[in-house]
């Protein structure tokens, strides 16, 4: 997960279908930079916000990617927020 105080550009939803909910999760590329050798972007939240980063940089395949590993986390925590 990533921290939310970044600037960005919304780029768009995903919408995610957790259990019976359908829910719009914002995609926002900014400039991020590799952590440790990790692929940056990723889940975010803070506090009642949600929402996925990418990397502005990357190539369109690697920007999908990062989506599609952030969207199973965000998925994850909305099943666990859901549940609890």
């Amino acid at each position: 997960m990533r921290e939310a105080n970044v600037s960005s550009r919304l780029l768009g939803y995903v919408q995610l279908q957790v259990g019976g909910r359908l829910v719009a999760v914002p995609v926002q590329a900014v400039r991020l930079d590799a952590d440790g050798g990790e692929t940056p972007g990723g889940f975010y939240a803070e506090g009642t916000q949600i929402g996925i980063y990418v990397d502005e940089k990357a190539s369109q395949s690697d920007v999908a990617d990062q989506i599609r590993r952030a969207s199973d986390d965000a998925v994850q925590h909305i099943a666990k927020k859901i549940l609890n």
